[in-house]
């Protein structure tokens, strides 16, 4: 592959993946998988498409538009459109890669991808966001439909993006079907949507606290880490409160924000936080308000990791790489115990090595991490309830929304925790590799589907 230029967070991706499966006994028991592996490492379709649109002053303005058509062997494709300027074909890539074996750990049939746009919307007022919505769904609308690939929102794209863009197919083609999931709630999406990926992450962690203390322990009681402070920090930040912990930080791409007081970060803090991301405000706004100034601290520039002092649960929830390894070492010794990513591939490999370390070494009080691809799948695990729904047209309440959420997070924990253990060998007293379980797991259900469809053989 040395002909291609680099693309070094797919390449992160692809190298984390390949060497949990080669690290494990995979391939002894199934060796033809190993050309399932560089099958599977290349995408299906890539899309590049030109989005052309007019700002206020009447300028035509260009970016570029994405979609990575991974896999489909498992269903429809399925994965967030990103608009943030950052976005280029490696992040498309290693998302696209990671939400193929994430949405196999659901259970539901669905293929992965990923899209977006390089097109930044912070400083583009709200008719210049309509108006590129638009446009680039009229470059996307071709390669889409609810039998194909159903995007949903990710950075940069909100319920309200998600509105414009499926009124542009409907009028683009002229059918109204679920090409899109995180719609609006009276025409076509589903309950639970908004709060899927924070509460998912929530449910897995309370499994691994479960198994790891023997059923004697919960988030009751737990100091909880979170980064982030869009739809996941704030709907874990929620969940985790609700069901008894304290969390104890929040973040954005400006800083951290640290409680100071035994209460914590409050519901009414994450709310007003919410209205903030809303308004497209940044979190320094804190500082400027007489009700929370008091109760925390905002370390401008940093993240949250080595500030928090005492912790139990870490839940970074921004974007990807934003634990290194020294973080790492700096969480165990602030006595973090669990890790789960929120986000994707939100701890480099170099983090990820540390904990895998801290958990042979130290068996039961070790630190126990769970990746991205297994912790925060219940997001895209509802996107697919709400194309189930779409397809059936009907629509379900929030408590079977969320009672099936529930379901599919607490398979994919016990996925994950008996493939590690068939596959990974594992020492007395140690708690199983769910990151090892994860991959296995993921990979192992689309390439069998890859080879039965005759993709390999």
């Amino acid at each position: 592959m040395s002909n291609l230029p680099s693309e070094p967070e797919f390449e992160q991706a692809y190298k984390e993946l390949a060497s949990t499966l080669e690290n494990s006994s995979l391939f002894e028991k199934h060796p033809e998988y190993k050309k399932a592996l560089q099958v599977a490492a290349i995408p299906e379709r890539v899309i590049q498409f030109r989005v052309t649109w007019e700002d206020d002053k009447g300028q035509v303005q260009v970016n570029r538009g994405f979609r990575v058509q991974y896999n489909s062997a498992l269903g429809p494709y399925k994965g967030g459109l990103r608009f943030h300027p950052s976005v280029n074909l490696s992040i498309l890539k290693f998302l696209g890669f990671e939400q193929c074996f994430k949405n196999a750990l659901t259970g539901l049939s669905m293929g992965g991808g990923k899209g977006g746009a390089d097109f930044d919307p912070k400083g583009k007022s709200d008719n210049e966001i309509r108006k590129f919505s638009v446009a680039f769904m009229r470059g996307l609308a071709k390669h889409i439909g609810a039998d194909t690939d159903v995007p949903a929102g990710d950075i940069g794209v909100s319920p309200r993006e998600i509105g414009w863009m499926f009124g542009a197919y409907r009028q683009e083609r002229n059918k109204w079907e679920g090409i899109l999931t995180g719609k609006g709630g009276n025409w076509g999406g589903s309950l639970i949507r908004p709060e899927a990926t924070g509460y998912g992450l929530v449910y897995y962690v309370q499994h691994m606290i479960q198994y790891a203390s023997g059923g004697k322990e919960s988030f009751k009681g737990k100091r909880v880490a979170i980064s982030g402070s869009g739809n996941v920090a704030q709907y874990a930040a929620l969940k985790a409160i609700e069901l008894g912990a304290t969390v104890i930080s929040l973040s954005d791409s400006k800083g951290a924000l640290i409680a100071t007081d035994e209460k914590g970060i409050t519901p009414e803090l994450v709310n007003y936080i919410a209205d903030l991301k809303v308004k497209r405000k940044q979190l320094t706004e804190l500082s400027e308000s007489a009700e929370y100034k008091d109760k925390f601290n905002y370390i401008d520039g940093a993240r949250p990791w080595v500030h928090c002092g005492k912790v139990d649960v870490v839940l970074p929830s921004a974007t990807q790489n934003e634990v290194s390894g020294e973080e790492a070492e700096k969480l165990i010794e602030a006595g973090a115990k669990f890790v789960a990513e929120g986000s994707n591939m939100g701890c480099t490999q170099d983090a990820i090595d540390v904990f895998e370390k801290a958990r042979k070494e130290k068996k039961g009080d070790a630190i126990w991490y769970a990746p991205g691809k297994a912790a925060n799948a219940g997001g895209v695990a509802v996107s697919g309830l709400e194309m189930a729904q779409n397809s059936a047209r009907l629509k379900w309440t929030s408590e079977e929304v969320d009672e099936k959420l529930k379901g599919i997070m607490a398979n994919c924990f016990e996925n994950c925790l008996a493939t590690a253990k068939e596959y990974v060998p594992t020492a007395e007293g140690e708690f199983p590799s769910l990151v090892a379980g994860g991959n296995i797991a993921g990979f192992s259900k689309v390439a069998a589907a890859m080879k039965d469809q005759g993709d390999w053989w």
